[in-house]
Formats: C-alpha cells, sequence, structure tokens
C-alpha cells in the first residue's frame, strides 16, 4: 500500500473536521501563509510544532497523530 503524502492526510483530516464542526479555521494552528503554500504546493510541510498543534486541535487519535507526523517527517527528509 502506498503511503500517503502529509499533504494529503492533513486535507483528508482538515476537511472532515471542519465539516463536522470540530474546528475553524483559526483554531487549527497553522499560519495563513502556511496554509496556503499547503493548498498551491505539494510537497510542502509546515514545521512541526505547527504540524503538533494541528493534530491537537482537530483532535486527532493517536494513530492519526503517529500518521501526520510520520508523513511530516518523511516529506521534510525528501526536501
Amino acid at each position: 500500500m502506498e503511503k500517503l503524502s502529509f499533504r494529503v492526510l492533513f486535507f483528508r483530516h482538515y476537511d472532515r473536521r471542519i465539516a463536522d464542526g470540530t474546528i475553524t479555521f483559526s483554531k487549527i494552528g497553522i499560519s495563513k501563509n502556511d496554509f496556503t503554500r499547503l493548498c498551491t504546493e505539494a510537497d510542502f510541510v509546515p514545521d512541526m510544532e505547527s504540524v503538533e498543534r494541528a493534530c491537537r486541535a482537530m483532535k486527532l487519535t493517536e494513530e492519526e497523530t503517529a500518521a501526520m507526523l510520520g508523513a511530516a517527517a518523511e516529506s521534510a527528509c525528501g526536501q
């Protein structure tokens, strides 16, 4: 099974949490600039602090958080 990129994982969780009202953009913990880059640059990953804040804000499970952090670290190493 192919590993999902950070961007794919982020938007999968983000879209679901926005739709169900768990979060709002202002509570996500990612700057507007970084969010714009996530939308427009396939390989962009925010700094790990922002990724961790986003995971907490989205109330991800331990497994979801681990997958997001792993994808972020893997993407950052590939840049």
